[in-house]
């Protein structure tokens, strides 16, 4: 049968089985995970819409964290809406092409977050490490061409991901044990060798990964070693400050992403494969939902921002009511 034309071996869906072994508990796992996608759409659009709103955010660290906010609320968007239809509504099949375009945008948009971040690391050594020039060097169209440079790495090094996975054949079945469409899970349903699909996307992750990784190190060293330099203690907490909310941004992104990379690869059957399933999830969910938070809590200025927002409204609505 794996002899045949593999195009006559495509399936026309695929059955994405959501968290095997415990789907009697789907509708209670379906819950948190609504409630974080919930919040990740609030906090972000919320983000978004305040960043474009106050005139005294219009600087290069908030516009870039306006592009993380957008590429983050577009990432759940890709995955937890049909997720939940799997958990709560038992609606598992997925055409191919709509399977293979979730798959697509699922790894474009964690590559394209994960560059957004190192951008990020970058603005934060320049705005640090040359203060006097900050708004020279990162104009706008600076924003607008690193933003879109990220977008086109993420564009041209995922697109093959959909090739190679749409020429293999399928004589196996079109059941995923998954919530969505990943990459490698939809490549070990097929009967055919996918080591292609293997070592190319062992190749993305560390072109992508490891690349940004050892920019937002460089930078923070080189950030570290001018922080130190400073003579005032009240100047290296300053600038220190200004970094806490990226650096908890790093660690909630990457944590979940090195798990989820290593034991795939390397955890073999000694972690059961729901865990797989639920921290893959938790990938996904967990930098859209926390993002806003952190930066809400931790910036000054996005504070005062949405403090004068809320109070801007209630103003004109009580100027409203009295006239």
């Amino acid at each position: 049968m794996c002899g045949e034309n593999s195009s006559s071996l495509t399936p026309g869906f695929f059955v994405l089985n959501g968290v095997p072994g415990l789907e009697a508990a789907h509708p209670w796992i379906a819950l948190p995970f609504c409630f974080m996608y919930v919040t990740a759409v609030l906090g972000n659009c919320g983000l978004i819409h305040l960043i474009g709103h106050e005139e005294a955010l219009h600087r290069p660290m908030y516009y870039f964290l306006a592009l993380l906010s957008f590429t983050d609320v577009t990432l759940c968007t890709t995955t937890v809406p049909n997720m939940l239809c799997i958990l709560w509504f038992n609606l598992k099949e997925i055409d191919f092409n709509a399977c293979l375009a979730q798959m697509f945008f699922v790894h474009m948009l964690t590559g394209m977050e994960s560059g957004v971040l190192m951008l990020m690391a970058l603005d934060r050594y320049v705005a640090i490490c040359y203060p006097l020039r900050y708004s020279t060097i990162l104009t706008n169209p600076v924003i607008a061409k690193a933003g879109l440079a990220t977008f086109l790495r993420g564009v041209l090094l995922i697109l093959p991901f959909a090739f190679l996975t749409k020429r293999l054949p399928y004589c196996r079945g079109n059941s995923i044990p998954h919530t969505y469409c990943d990459h490698m899970s939809v490549a070990k349903v097929s009967c055919g060798n996918f080591k292609v699909n293997a070592i190319y996307g062992l190749m993305v992750a560390l072109l992508i990964g490891v690349f940004d990784i050892c920019c937002i190190s460089v930078s923070y060293t080189m950030i570290l070693r001018a922080v130190v330099s400073l003579s005032s203690a009240d100047a290296r907490h300053k600038a220190f400050s200004t970094c806490t909310s990226h650096i908890c941004a790093i660690v909630i992104t990457y944590v979940p992403a090195f798990f989820t990379f290593f034991t795939h690869r390397f955890g073999g059957h000694s972690i059961p494969h729901h865990i797989h399933i639920i921290v893959a999830n938790i990938y996904l969910l967990l930098p859209p939902t926390m993002n806003p938070i952190v930066y809400g809590v931790k910036t000054k200025q996005i504070r005062e921002g949405v403090i004068k927002l809320l109070l801007g409204d209630r103003l004109s609505l009580s100027k409203t009511n009295k006239s």
